[in-house]
């Protein structure tokens, strides 16, 4: 093959490559990243554009509009080429000074509490069983003790299935201790249940492109408070990167504030106007659909078929966009998930500590109610094999 010239056979390969990519979606329930539709990947394969011109301030004028939307807020959302764990330490870095109180219940909500140590913060815990949810009293008795700058806690945790019961912490914080900011991560719950960043009252709110939004990874989002914005340009050694001033600039001028990664933010174009033509209250519904018949699944297996599971998280405190089945004494997750990957079907064993003993479901993004009901006919059988 030349250089410049495309080679006929791999473009016959790419076509086949399609072909199976088509023919196979719904088959890929990671609880992150999600399957990503086809159409949504085709909107990567266009010209690159210089991201300081006039063509991408106007697709950045289109997204700005609708990622307002998708979080709930009159504030202005940034976009970072990043994993969500870089605005994780971008909360702690624009919004600390000198200490954070971490809510823990799973191995994310921990991950907030070691990047606040890595900062050079002082970090306090509040540990539940993984499981179990972080709970407003919980948190009300730890602010009575200490002050802090901040607070950091995870929506939805997504090693343990768990979502906190986040308007309800945010009412305590602000109760309690109202200049303790609110920084949420909120990288399985955004886009799969309901997330209301201003009626809330979150400070800073921040997800990933690769679970309830559909896209392939490599994008972050956050919108910050306007008082957590005016925090942070008194913190000093906040860096550049990912600086809340920088991203406040960039958005007013329909920038980015670092050159982006262009593909990933046509699909994001792309897929914004598909949520929005689906309407957000729409595809919160399908999300809690699809996780009420996924717990009735567990809950089926274990009384009509005598196979000892159970949903880990408890009954009023579940993620709408992964379940986590814990499983009985003997059988193995990573066993189940290898299983499973030899029907064709993607899912995860458990994380962490986790691992063995359980696994999970990623039900959120574009995955339908007959996509799930494929998937657990299949695992139902591989469980019954190995129970």
């Amino acid at each position: 093959m030349r250089w410049g010239r495309a080679d006929p056979s791999f473009l016959r390969s790419y076509s086949r490559i399609n072909l199976i990519t088509l023919s196979s979606f719904g088959k890929y329930f990671l609880p992150g990243p999600t399957e990503v539709r086809p159409a949504v990947l085709d909107a990567m394969v266009r010209p690159v554009i210089a991201h300081r011109g006039p063509d991408m301030e106007a697709l950045m004028g289109r997204i700005a509009p609708r990622l307002q939307y998708l979080f709930q807020t009159e504030r202005p959302v940034y976009v970072s080429t990043s994993s969500a764990t870089g605005l994780m330490e971008a909360g702690v870095r624009n919004c600390v000074g000198r200490r954070v109180l971490s809510l823990v219940c799973g191995a994310f909500s921990e991950r907030f509490y070691k990047i606040a140590l890595a900062c050079g913060k002082t970090a306090d815990r509040v540990d539940v069983a993984f499981g179990l949810a972080n709970e407003p009293d919980q948190v009300a008795d730890a602010l009575r003790n200490n002050a802090y700058d901040a607070l950091t806690v995870v929506h939805s945790e997504t090693s343990t299935g768990v979502i906190n019961p986040l308007e309800e912490i945010s009412a305590a914080v602000r109760e309690i201790s109202p200049e303790t900011l609110m920084l949420v991560d909120c990288v399985t719950s955004l886009a799969a249940a309901p997330v209301r960043v201003d009626a809330w009252a979150l400070d800073f709110a921040l997800t990933g492109s690769q679970k309830g939004v559909a896209l392939p990874p490599g994008l972050a989002f956050g919108v910050a408070s306007q008082r957590a914005y005016e925090r942070s340009l008194q913190i000093p050694g906040r860096g550049l990167y990912f600086s809340f001033e920088a991203f406040e600039a960039a958005v007013a001028n329909n920038q980015t504030s670092n050159t982006p990664a262009v593909p990933l933010l046509y699909a994001l174009d792309l897929q914004l106007g598909r949520i929005e033509e689906e309407g957000l209250e729409a595809r919160w519904a399908r999300h809690q659909a699809m996780a009420e018949r996924t717990w009735r699944w567990v809950d089926e297996l274990r009384v009509r078929q005598g196979i000892d599971v159970w949903v880990l998280a408890e009954d009023g405190r579940r993620s709408a966009s992964v379940t986590c089945v814990a499983l009985p004494d003997g059988v193995s997750g990573v066993e189940i998930t290898r299983r499973m990957a030899e029907r064709g079907y993607t899912i995860a064993s458990g994380y962490g500590k986790l691992k063995e003993r359980t696994f999970r479901i990623g039900h959120m993004g574009d995955h339908t109610m007959e996509e799930l009901e494929k998937l657990l006919e299949v695992l139902a059988s591989v469980i019954t094999d190995e129970s």
